[in-house]
């Protein structure tokens, strides 16, 4: 008896150890898994060959007894599938940390299982799916599911696991409408909520007042209505608290000047009325209060001037009165001040920048009076400084216009005097300069050509006098430079022609004298107009076959050429004598190039003896030449040899800011286009351009070549060297929407223009929603939608596009606006933040155009010379909808073309919140899809034929 009695003792004591071994050994083979249906770099630090102790693998801590309690493998962009049942293998798991990687289908079920898990964070892993009952984890302190793709019902068992202490859904779109029950208020512990973005609807529940651990609270983003409880005031440890962009309506509550540990505070975008309270402006550690975009009444409190806390005050569009409060800025290291679009009154705040610090200075669109204060030239922290649209009187003070940081100076639309300082030239940064609708006189200083970096330039409606300032053609990275309205009186400088990247030119109104340089057809398709000036001489046919004679008017002097039927114009056939002097010159250009070319052949006769060196040279030449790095993203069947030699000047098919674009045929048969970027030494660079150069493209290699989608032209490689830079594309034979729209000689039925629309669409809801991180492309124009030979559209020109990282990352603002006028949303004037929103705005317009068939600034939509409002003021009916519509378009898709246009509207409205998404706006135009019906069946037969004639027509030429 005695003895089998210690054979059970003994067997008693094994039992431990055989189970530590037996879960060593289990622990071993989940290690094995991963690396098995999870890929990445960082994997293979793992030795899953049992030469290491998987104890010392990176992310991975164990306890004293051998068991896994953290597995953290967040960030290291893995992608595949995370193994089910990782708490059998892991019994002792605490932390969980799998976030930033790609993992493939529904969030893993059996992590319930992990019942002693404290921290779960699978953030940014693009999971689907529905989500399952938490209430089995108890232990949870920390649930982190934001960025993801999970549909269904949100699960509201999280309200069981009252150890949490971050509860964190950022981001999450996809599910249904929910609201916040009462029992949310049984997480007593809880300090941070985060449900952002995630279909939260109905009101706030008052019971969140209990949750007094509450350090961080976020709804934005969602459809709350109703008032914001007072009760919220009672969260005595809260230091954020963020409800932007929900349906929030009613007084905002005294009590929350009780939150006396608040930093950030944001309302912004809601329905909010009534006055500010004056206990908020009050909180001592405030720094950021937001409440822009509501309906507040009444003053901007005193309070707030005396906080020394307070780093950005953005209160605009909203209806407050008054003056700013005396001192605003003086005691706080103010960053931000946006009051644009009030009613406020009074004199600019004097101290604003008295911190030093401060960057956006915001108050159009109100009613301030009296002088700029000096006190700004010393600013030189500022990046955007907007007073436009305000009754401020006196002159510009010389130092603000020569401040090096600033991006953006706008005082349109007051009523300043005085001249233009020559330190415009200081100021190294400026990118868009407004100061329309002024009394500023005097010259335009030479020296605006040293701001190398501005994009637009607005002087119009000035008193503005003197010569054109030649030098402007040095501003290569101009967009837009409008002067009409004014009294310059010299001739246009031939200069302007190198402004490739210009595309509205307005001189008209002035006093110009002498001929229309030649050399600006080059810039066509641009806006320009010359009206109402004091020109003379023969417009440049290439202007008369543009159809734009209209922007001639208003010159007595002007004529068209003989041969031209002159029924077509407004303008006299130039006279005999003047197309005399044409001939002698042409016979004078003539002799000269023939002395020239017989002074050329004798040198090169001479030269010839020296052959044999010469070809020695040149193979070196050569060999330098072809010394490129090369970079596929597709299969090529064609050399570098073969493009190089086709770069010729015949082959050219445009020019743009960042270099020329040739079409060459290859010996294979094939066509693709080649942009050949300026040269990084030219006469007229600095290191600045080729720093810029270089960005542009890289950015433009490293989107476009991974990019695979239908509608997103194809980048085939690109070739680099010292001085040389080739990216080669696929040729599109239809070339470019613009021209298509407002050029082309073959009418665009509407299944085709709808066609494009949706192609655009798809390619650009690839960019926003499919790829990870996603794509805002910037620049969303129809000169840069091509069309291929079946008129199916690509969107191209990823130049400056930016890839969105995060929430909110750097990468996502700009202190330089891309994008071009016409296109670009209004947010611009607030935020230096793009959003996908914005590439929905510019889609809007480029819909615009496809249903209007007009352009997107054009001189008869009145003042404001925006088709967006021109539209919207003729839809105000249906008759008046009909109205806009492309007229020689049949009208038998007349509802289906409204039925764009108020998609269109959608795209264009005013607060990003309001428009669609690109996967909306997608679905939006398959329902008006006018190939639904038989009538398009005919028409787009037809309309092939018709392409096919187009393209060999193009071939021809």
């Amino acid at each position: 008896m005695a003895f089998y009695s210690t054979v059970f003792l003994i067997l008693l004591l094994l039992v431990p150890l055989n189970r530590s071994q037996s879960t060593v050994t289990n622990q071993s083979q989940f290690f094995t898994l991963m690396k098995n249906s999870l890929t990445g770099n960082l994997l293979s630090n793992w030795d899953v060959k049992k030469e290491k102790p998987f104890c010392n693998y990176t992310g991975i801590s164990c306890d004293e007894n051998g068991y896994v309690v953290q597995l953290d493998i967040s960030g290291w962009s893995l992608s595949g599938r995370f193994p089910e049942n990782v708490c059998s293998y892991f019994p002792e798991l605490r932390i969980l940390r799998l976030d930033h990687n790609y993992l493939h289908g529904e969030f893993p079920d059996s992590i319930r299982n992990c019942s002693l898990l404290e921290e779960l964070n699978m953030s940014f892993t693009y999971l689907t799916g529905t989500l399952p009952d938490f209430s089995p984890m108890t232990s949870l302190k920390v649930l982190d599911l934001s960025y993801n793709l999970f549909t269904g019902d949100f699960p509201i068992s999280v309200t069981n696991l009252t150890n949490l202490e971050v509860l964190n859904f950022n981001e999450n779109e996809g599910f249904n409408l929910w609201e916040l029950p009462e029992s949310f208020s049984r997480l007593s512990k809880l300090k941070s909520m985060v449900l952002t973005t995630c279909m939260l609807s109905g009101f706030i529940p008052a019971s969140l007042g209990n949750m007094t651990s509450l350090i961080d609270l976020e709804l934005s983003g969602n459809f709350l209505v109703g008032q914001i409880p007072a009760e919220i005031g009672m969260l005595k440890h809260l230091q954020e608290l963020e409800l932007y962009y929900n349906q929030l309506e009613g007084e905002i509550p005294e009590e929350l000047g009780n939150l006396t540990e608040l930093i950030d505070l944001d309302m912004s975008v809601n329905k909010l009325s009534g006055k500010i309270p004056e206990s908020i402006c009050r909180l001592p550690k405030l720094q950021v209060l937001q409440l822009y975009n509501n309906s507040l009444t009444g003053e901007i409190p005193d309070a707030i001037a005396k906080s020394t806390t307070l780093t950005t005050l953005s209160l605009y569009d909203n209806m407050l009165t008054g003056e700013v409060p005396r001192g605003l800025g003086g005691s706080s290291p103010m960053i931000v001040l946006e009051l644009s679009e009030n009613r406020l009154s009074g004199e600019l705040p004097t101290e604003a920048c008295s911190g030093g610090k401060l960057q956006y200075f915001l108050v159009l669109e109100n009613n301030f009076s009296g002088q700029v204060p000096e006190s700004y030239s010393t600013c030189e922290s500022l990046l955007r400084f907007r007073v436009s649209d305000n009754r401020l009187e006196g002159s510009i003070p010389e130092g603000l216009l020569a401040l090096p940081h600033v991006s953006i100076i706008d005082f349109g639309y007051n009523q300043l005097n005085g001249s233009i300082s020559k330190t415009i030239g200081n100021a190294k940064n400026l990118s868009e300069l407004f100061i329309q609708n002024n009394k500023i006189s005097g010259v335009l200083p030479l020296e605006i050509s040293q701001a190398a970096n501005l994009v637009k330039i607005d002087l119009s409606n000035n008193l503005m006098s003197g010569p054109l300032p030649s030098e402007i053609g040095k501003l290569r990275k101009l967009n837009l430079l409008m002067l009409q309205g004014n009294k310059f009186n010299s001739s246009i400088p031939d200069s302007f022609s190198s402004l490739k990247s210009l595309n509205v030119l307005d001189l008209s109104n002035n006093r110009l004298v002498g001929h229309i340089p030649e050399s600006l057809c080059e810039l066509l398709p641009n806006s320009m107009n010359f009206s109402e000036n004091l020109l003379s001489g023969s417009i440049p046919l290439s202007f008369i076959k543009g159809g734009l004679v209209e922007s001639f008017l208003g010159n007595p002097g002007l004529c068209v050429p003989a041969y031209l039927n002159s029924s077509d114009t407004s303008f006299p056939i130039c006279s005999q004598s003047y197309n005399r002097k044409k001939v002698n010159c042409i016979w004078v250009i003539g002799i000269s190039v023939g002395i020239v070319v017989v002074g050329s052949i004798l040198f090169l006769k001479r030269w010839f003896s020296k052959g044999t060196s010469m070809m020695e040279n040149d193979e070196t030449m050569s060999s330098s030449f072809f010394s490129y790095d090369v970079k596929r993203f597709h299969r090529i069947s064609f050399n570098l040899r073969e493009i190089v030699e086709a770069m010729i000047d015949k082959n050219i098919v445009g020019r743009g800011g960042s270099g020329v674009v040739y079409r060459i045929d290859l010996s294979n048969r094939e066509v693709v286009a080649v942009k050949k970027l300026w040269s990084r030494k030219t006469k007229d660079s600095t290191l600045e351009d080729q720093f810029d150069l270089n960005k542009e493209l890289k950015t433009e290699v490293d989107t476009l070549g991974s990019i695979r989608h239908k509608n997103i032209v194809k980048l085939y490689c690109y070739f680099s060297s010292l001085d040389c830079r080739l990216l080669v594309y696929e040729y599109m034979p239809n070339g470019n929407l613009w021209d298509a729209l407002h050029k082309g000689k073959l009418l665009l039925d509407w299944p085709t223009r709808h066609q494009i629309a949706l192609g655009i669409a798809q390619g650009l809801a690839y960019l926003h929603h499919d790829l990870k991180p996603s794509i805002i492309h910037r620049d969303i124009k129809s000169t840069n939608i091509l069309l291929d030979i079946n008129y199916r559209p690509k969107v191209a020109d990823f130049g400056i596009a930016k890839v969105l990282q995060a929430r909110g990352g750097e990468d996502s603002t700009t202190t330089v606006i891309a994008g071009t006028y016409g296109y670009l949303a209004p947010e611009y004037a607030h935020s230096s933040k793009a959003t996908p929103k914005c590439d929905v705005y510019s889609f809007g317009v480029v819909l615009m155009e496809l249903v209007t068939g007009r352009k997107p600034v054009e001189a008869d939509y009145g003042e404001s010379k925006n088709i967006i409002d021109w539209v919207s003021t003729k839809v105000e009916t249906k008759e008046g909808a009909t109205e806009v519509l492309d007229k020689r378009l049949s009208g038998l898709f007349k509802d289906e073309m409204i039925e764009v246009l108020k998609i269109a509207i959608r795209c264009t409205y005013k607060t990003p919140a309001n428009r669609p998404t690109m996967n909306e706006v997608v679905q939006s135009l398959i329902e008006a899809d006018p190939c639904g019906f038989d009538c398009c069946k005919s028409s787009g037969k037809a309309k092939e034929t018709a392409s096919v004639t187009k393209t060999k027509n193009q071939y021809d030429i």
